[in-house]
């Protein structure tokens, strides 16, 4: 079968199809994720297709949801959560880094929590307060967690495969305002033979710089690379995929090929993930670094007001003074 161009939210959908077709063992739970199909339509279908006892419609109780989800993993299911928006996670951060995270820690490795817990994140869609957060940091430096995240259809459909099928509880961030744009998408393409879920990707190669870059911000890396080619610029653009852990080695050769590095996210700087990305190629690239890594991320501020998110978020414009800053060294 030919690839289909398809959005990345339609991509999510096929894959947690497939995850609920491969294995009975995985339960949908979220609020709306039912008989709505979620707010964003990502599991539209599938409790129509699957039943109620495995795409389950659940309270308004982030805290419960989780909770839930533990009890069920430890019985040997497979739970995927939807959080319904990025903010709306907190209530639930109790579960997630007390219990969650430290259950085969606790239990010296005999027990496995296989919890999947997706989150869409991230501005850019006009909305209101506690609806584009992006607060990927706070679960990144608790361990025993992985946090992944795709910026495109085909990873979309493969990783949220991989994520379930992984015996480790992943924070899975999709970036909500990605969720309409297309790409191709192998949808009879065998599983074991996909990009791993914890590799970084060189989603366009370049010589000059390196852009680093996760989620909604990897589109807009990869407009600045076109940009700055006009004006004789090659920039290699890397898509980290997975924020925890880190895919360290790509990350490392690229900057010792380039010399420079610019990490853009939407969170706020301070503290970022952007921070410890730039305190390891520091240290391990020193002496092939022309100049320090730069940071473009959102600003340490709460998210504004939808009239102004457009100020807030890294644009290309913000991208490519970095840039010029970098070779100004």
């Amino acid at each position: 079968m030919m690839a289909e161009k398809i959005t990345l939210g339609k991509a999510l959908n096929h894959g947690l199809r497939r995850a609920l077709e491969s294995n009975p063992k995985v339960v949908i739970m979220g609020e709306d994720v039912g008989k709505l199909g979620g707010v964003f339509r990502i599991t539209d279908g599938l409790q129509k297709d699957f039943g109620d006892q495995r795409v389950i419609d659940t309270p308004l109780a982030e805290a419960g949801i989780v909770g839930t989800a533990v009890g069920l993993a430890i019985r040997g299911y497979r739970p995927v959560c939807e959080i319904q928006f990025d903010g709306f996670v907190f209530p639930a951060y109790n579960q997630i880094v007390s219990q969650v995270a430290k259950m085969f820690y606790r239990s010296r490795g005999n027990v496995r929590v296989p919890i999947v817990i997706r989150i869409p994140y991230g501005g850019g869609i006009g909305a209101v307060e506690h609806h584009s957060e992006s607060p990927e940091a706070y679960f990144s430096h608790t361990p025993g967690l992985k946090v992944v995240t795709c910026s495109n259809p085909a990873d979309a459909y493969w990783m949220i495969q991989q994520a379930i099928a992984s015996d480790d509880p992943i924070v899975f961030f999709e970036p909500k305002r990605r969720y309409w744009e297309k790409g191709e998408v192998d949808l009879d393409g065998d599983l074991d033979a996909a990009f791993p879920l914890h590799a970084a990707r060189i989603a366009r190669p370049g010589t000059d710089a390196t852009l680093l870059a996760y989620g909604p911000m990897v589109r807009v890396a990869l407009d600045a690379a076109k940009a700055a080619a006009e004006d004789g610029r090659d920039l290699e653009v890397i898509d980290l995929r997975t924020i925890s852990p880190v895919d360290y080695p790509v990350l490392f050769e690229s900057v010792r090929r380039t010399g420079r590095a610019v990490v853009v996210h939407e969170a706020p700087g301070n503290l970022g993930v952007g921070s410890e990305l730039a305190a390891r190629i520091t240290e391990e690239c020193f002496y092939s670094l022309e100049a320090p890594v730069l940071r473009v991320t959102g600003y340490d501020t709460p998210y504004p007001a939808a009239r102004s998110e457009e100020e807030y978020l890294p644009d290309l414009d913000r991208v490519l003074d970095a840039v010029d800053r970098s070779f100004g060294w």
